[in-house]
């Protein structure tokens, strides 16, 4: 061959074909018969193909291959070199597949529960557990549960409804991850450790099984059928023979535990008479408890419920609940942060109500939050006049066409007892609307376009969720 026609026949051979390249460094396509894939995902002429080889002497590392680059060889990085897997840290029971973490198939195991936990008790990662019925985590007992696990209700009503019951004195350790969160679900739903998104089940298919229900030790402000003030009460959802369904005391700093990363969905199971259980219900929950990034999805009843007591949520995100989003009971005194409601089917953005019995110790609040109405909304803040609460920095928007002409009053009662002051709320109005239909909000209140607004988490605060991962939260506008 002459020299001439061998930098001929380079030239001829030289062929970079640009692909498209993932973020995890798997390309998209493959490179034809005698070239190599690069780590930039183009392809390349593999110098190995050519006789004579151009570059014998030419010794390339792991990883790398000899190709053919202008006149010249060299030695470049191979697509191939490169493990996805290798940045990626998958928690116990879970291995790593292409950059994603799945369930080991050779560890999971399908475990039943069902009764009373009235020892410390550990739910491992990469497991499935399925509630039989009501379980109690009672005695003073602590349930420990792990990143990944997914949790699945029986199907029931009445006494038989399945959930998740904490009594007082007990502790729920429920400590799921952005990357691993724990899934509470109906036995209907075919996701398994690792999948976020349901395979089988829609975000509104609600009421397959009960929810999850903690219960402290710190005071709430109740009265029985003579108006006489009551330290302790049943919790709404659990039969009254059951004692474990008791809440209430004098433990403002009461600890249940820590709640954190976990998603609640297709609960609201109905015990008799209209009585439904909540996605996460908390009944005289002390501050000493941490509860944040918890998700509510297709609750037939409301999202998330406090009856009293001094527990904080920071990170909550409600969607497509069967009732109220927010509700607070019994004068709650805490805080809800960094929080988002979105399409309440008949019923309220916030439902808030004060004190039941004669002590008040303060007022709750509710500060950076977002509310998508829909078109099925009651209430968009239904307070009464006894409510103790405060709001503050919420946006408001998704407002149906025509609202409010065929909705009741859109803001009830504001303010409440006005022990707690709101502000800095910011709207997009539907088309034809003004401030005036806030009522005494409109003071309050600033007019926004959508994605102006300066009130609220945005979707990508809630990138573990299933609202955020399915698309809803970007295609609302957030």
């Amino acid at each position: 061959m002459t020299k001439n026609f061998f930098y001929l026949f380079m030239v001829l051979g030289l062929a970079l074909v640009a692909t498209s390249c993932d973020s995890d460094n798997e390309c998209d396509t493959t490179c034809p018969a005698g070239q190599v894939q690069l780590l930039n995902c183009s392809c390349a002429t593999d110098a190995n193909t050519i006789t004579p080889h151009p570059c014998p002497d030419l010794t390339c590392p792991a990883g790398q291959g000899a190709v053919i680059a202008g006149n010249t060889c060299s030695c470049q990085a191979l697509a191939s070199s490169v493990d996805p897997c290798d940045a990626t840290n998958c928690p116990e029971g879970f291995i790593c597949d292409g950059g994603n973490c799945i369930v080991d198939p050779a560890v999971t195991q399908i475990i039943d529960k069902s009764g009373e936990i009235s020892a410390d008790e550990t739910w491992t990662a990469g497991n499935v557990y399925i509630l039989k019925d009501r379980v109690t985590v009672t005695n003073g007992a602590k349930l420990t549960i792990e990143a990944g696990v997914v949790v699945k209700g029986e199907a029931g009503t009445g006494a038989n409804a399945s959930a998740l019951l904490v009594a007082r004195g007990s502790q729920l350790m429920a400590m799921g991850t952005e990357a691993a969160p724990i899934i509470f679900t109906s036995i209907a739903d075919e996701i398994m450790p690792g999948q976020i998104v349901s395979p089988n089940l829609t975000p509104d298919v609600n009421g397959l099984w009960g929810g999850v229900i903690v219960l402290g030790n710190a005071p709430i402000s109740a009265a029985n059928e003579s108006d006489e003030d009551v330290s302790e009460v049943q919790i709404e959802g659990i039969p009254t023979s059951d004692a474990n369904g008791l809440y209430g005391g004098t433990d403002a700093a009461d600890n249940s535990g820590t709640i954190t990363y976990i998603s609640i969905r297709h609960g609201g199971s109905n015990i008799g008479e209209g009585n439904e259980i909540n996605g996460l219900t908390l009944g005289g929950v002390g501050s000493g408890t941490t509860i944040n990034n918890v998700e509510i999805v297709a609750n037939q009843d409301d999202g998330i419920e406090w009856f009293g007591g001094d527990a904080s949520i920071d990170g909550a995100l409600v969607w497509n609940c069967g009732d109220d989003g927010l509700d607070t009971d019994q004068d709650w005194n805490g805080s809800c942060t960094n929080f988002l409601v979105v399409t309440p089917v008949g019923g309220s953005g916030f439902e808030l109500d004060g004190p039941e019995g004669s002590t008040q110790r303060g007022f709750h609040t509710f500060d950076n939050g977002a509310l998508f109405a829909g078109g099925e909304v009651d209430h968009l803040v239904d307070w009464d006049g006894s409510t103790n609460a405060a709001i503050t920095n919420l946006y408001i928007f998704g407002l149906p066409e025509g609202y409010p002409t065929d909705f009741p009053t859109p803001i009830e009662s504001f303010g409440g007892d006005g022990s707690g002051t709101s502000s800095a709320w910011e709207v997009t109005l539907p088309a034809g609307a003004g401030l005036d239909i806030l009522g005494d909000a409109a003071g309050i209140t600033t007019e926004v376009a959508v994605g102006s607004q300066t009130k609220g988490p945005r979707a990508s605060d809630f990138p573990w969720t299933w609202a955020n991962q399915s698309g809803a939260l970007g295609s609302i506008g957030l």
